[in-house]
């Protein structure tokens, strides 16, 4: 379930105050004691590497927030992507406005830029298979609807937002209910909204006790290669009634090709969010 766009707008307001709370406090001394009042300038976000854009709006948001009077012009949208030295956002207004928003919005461009452009490397990575990269519940919080934006931004898919829209049985679910087929019995019991329901295996025997079960999903968790590869078979031949399948486990640029050519149809990456590098840009003022 994504956020609404009046949900979306709500979010976006109050990290926005909150990071300016923690950035700006009593005042930005260093700035008014150094730029005249009524001082106005053209400025640039520029950018310093190779990146997919994510964050734009968010960005513009901090610098309207600080003054509604700075006119903002987009050079390269959310998913667009940009080279050294390109463009992504102009500013023309008041030169103390721009400095003052200047570090909070670059916190976030890079923050989000960082996790789409490391997202595209993954969805690069595998091109050419069936696979589809998608990103996990392993966010910043308070920054999930966003980071998972930057995910669809750098070509990736979400997977579910929060506890409440998709049924995933794990392996301590599994444990607690007394096994496999106990857990999945009790979601059916209770599943009157018609939930996605995947559950999670770690070894080609739970995967056949599960499968004559008619999940919707199933996460085949930390396998070697080889035990992923029998796995997908064995969905495979059970045809269009087959589940989905998502692997997941440790992936790493380094092995998600492989894993992408076993077969399965998503491969779920922690690491987009939690760890993804963040996206190098500059503001540069030209007076």
């Amino acid at each position: 379930m994504t956020l609404t766009v009046t949900e979306r707008e709500a979010r976006i307001r109050d990290l926005v105050e909150e990071a300016l709370r923690e950035d700006l406090g009593s005042g930005d001394v260093t700035t008014t004691w150094t730029v005249p009042e009524g001082s106005e300038s053209t400025a640039a976000i520029v950018a310093k590497q190779h990146l997919v854009v994510s964050g734009i709006d968010v960005a513009r948001a901090v610098f309207a927030r600080v003054d509604p009077a700075l006119e903002l012009m987009v050079d390269t949208g959310d998913g667009g992507a940009a080279e050294v030295g390109d463009v992504v956002l102009r500013l023309r207004g008041s030169t103390r406005a721009v400095l003052i928003a200047e570090r909070t919005a670059l916190n976030f461009l890079g923050r989000l830029s960082g996790v789409a452009t490391y997202t595209r490397r993954f969805v690069d990575a595998v091109a050419g298979t069936e696979a589809r990269i998608m990103d996990t519940r392993k966010t910043t919080p308070g920054w999930r609807a966003l980071e998972k934006e930057a995910v669809v931004h750098g070509g990736g898919v979400n997977h579910r937002h929060g506890l409440y829209d998709m049924v995933m049985v794990k392996d301590n679910h599994i444990a607690a209910a007394g096994g496999i087929e106990a857990a999945v019995a009790r979601v059916r019991h209770h599943n009157d909204r018609g939930l996605e329901v995947e559950v999670e295996v770690t070894t080609i025997r739970e995967l056949t006790r599960l499968l004559p079960l008619g999940v919707d999903r199933v996460m085949l968790d930390n396998m070697s290669l080889r035990t992923l590869q029998e796995a997908v078979r064995r969905v495979l031949a059970l045809g269009e009634r087959r589940p989905l399948t998502e692997a997941s486990g440790n992936v790493t640029l380094g092995t998600v090709r492989a894993i992408a050519e076993a077969g399965v149809d998503f491969i779920s990456v922690g690491a987009l969010t939690h760890s993804a590098p963040v996206a190098d840009f500059s503001l540069r003022i030209d007076r």
